[in-house]
């Protein structure tokens, strides 16, 4: 089940051009399995039809805080407990001012002041507006309070300027829910190192060895472990991805500072888990200078690259360990050899070839441990890490017992 299955996600509509959007965000969140009800404030009824957003929805829009029938029952106290988040997209600057003052002037206000759901605005107006300092200082003060602020992003806008205060795109705005209502206490408390990414070998200054890795799976994993309460941090290796929200981030290159990094960060680690794509063979003989080209290929002599997580399993009081294994055959079989001959607690097997490689969005996997073993997707990576962040959990409550043995008698 996607993370928005069965989660009620509250639209706020107000008096933006950009409310035109709101249909194709309700739509699109309805998608993902959520149950949406709608809210427009009084410039958003003018600019989009309750009607259209109730067949969007399947369910009455409310506009006004003084609908005497929805009112007879108390209706907008009842929406404020019924929302699992609330959103507000577009968000105008009139809207960011009263939610930031913190008024109950219309029923949109009032249900994000009645209730216990994150908020999330999306914010749409002129590039002045947004930037005028009177903005600014309402979205830190909504930020303070947890809200999560999403965008606006870069560009044409209606009234013809170009700049920044377009409502962000629907996909993003989706993202930013997915994380906001994907929260729980699963590792709380509990740190998490996790490696990501490719290593790169150098060869000479201009070349190097390396793999297929894009680092979208560790990064993913980094996002879940976090927002499931875990203080974590990211080792990675050469990729543009971003950051995930409340993640420590160390860059590095080779297999040897990858190893560095790991080992300074592990002894305070709770959990690691080494997703990272290591470069198996360095080469044995650096150029400090390009080698040139000649008329017959030269022979390039290579060494095997540091074993990160088999230098962490042989540590005393080890973490709990999560090892994961790219295999274009014999998944099974080739990941639970990798459990025991490593030493680990868990390791994840992944198909690779046949059509099945680095930077897919769909993947799946077979998770091993000792005794047992569960077949994960295929989905999505996002809905993949969240899935083994779950079961990674899980194991590791079970062996709660046996890591404190370890450490007190490494101690």
């Amino acid at each position: 089940m996607h993370i928005l299955g069965n989660r009620k996600i509250l639209l706020g509509v107000s008096g933006s051009v950009a409310a035109y959007r709101a249909p194709e965000l309700a739509r699109r969140l309805a998608d993902h399995g959520a149950e949406v009800r709608s809210v427009l404030t009084e410039g958003g009824a003018k600019l989009i039809s309750p009607l259209l957003m109730q067949a969007v929805t399947g369910a009455p829009a409310r506009s006004s805080l003084w609908d005497a029938e929805a009112e007879a029952a108390m209706s907008h106290i009842e929406l404020a407990r019924w929302a699992d988040c609330i959103v507000v997209a577009p968000a105008t600057a009139g809207t960011l001012a009263r939610l930031a003052r913190g008024e109950a002037s219309d029923l949109l206000s009032t249900l994000c002041l009645a209730s216990t759901a994150p908020v999330l605005v999306a914010p749409a107006m002129n590039r002045n507006m947004w930037s005028n300092q009177a903005t600014q200082d309402n979205c830190a003060t909504l930020r303070r309070r947890g809200c999560v602020v999403v965008g606006p992003d870069h560009g044409e806008q209606a009234c013809g300027d170009v700049g920044e205060g377009r409502m962000s795109a629907v996909p993003d705005i989706i993202a930013a829910v997915e994380r906001a209502i994907d929260v729980s206490d699963q590792l709380a408390g509990q740190s998490v190192l996790i490696t990501a990414g490719p290593t790169r070998e150098p060869i000479d200054p201009v070349r190097f060895l390396s793999n297929r890795s894009t680092g979208t799976m560790g990064f993913a994993l980094a996002d879940a472990a976090a927002r499931a309460g875990a203080n974590v941090q990211l080792v990675t290796g050469p990729t543009a991805l971003p950051t995930p929200p409340k993640v420590g981030r160390v860059d590095v290159i080779t297999a040897g500072e990858m190893l560095d990094a790991v080992m300074k960060r592990v002894p305070e680690s709770h959990i690691f888990i080494a997703c990272a794509a290591v470069s198996d063979y360095t080469p044995a003989n650096y150029s400090p200078k390009k080698l040139k080209r000649g008329k017959s290929a030269g022979s390039l002599e290579l060494k095997t690259s540091p074993d990160i997580l088999a230098s962490v399993a042989e540590l005393p009081g080890r973490p709990f360990l999560v090892g994961f294994a790219a295999e274009t055959q014999q998944v099974e079989k080739n990941a639970r050899a990798k459990l025991h001959a490593k030493g680990v607690d868990m390791v994840v097997g992944n198909q690779v070839g046949k059509g099945r490689g680095f930077g897919d969005v769909e993947t799946s996997a077979r998770v091993v441990w000792e005794g047992g073993g569960q077949q994960i997707g295929p989905c999505d990576k996002p809905e993949m890490a969240r899935l083994l962040i779950g079961l990674i959990a899980e194991r590791c409550g079970l062996e709660k017992v046996t890591l404190l043995r370890a450490r007190s008698s490494a101690q």
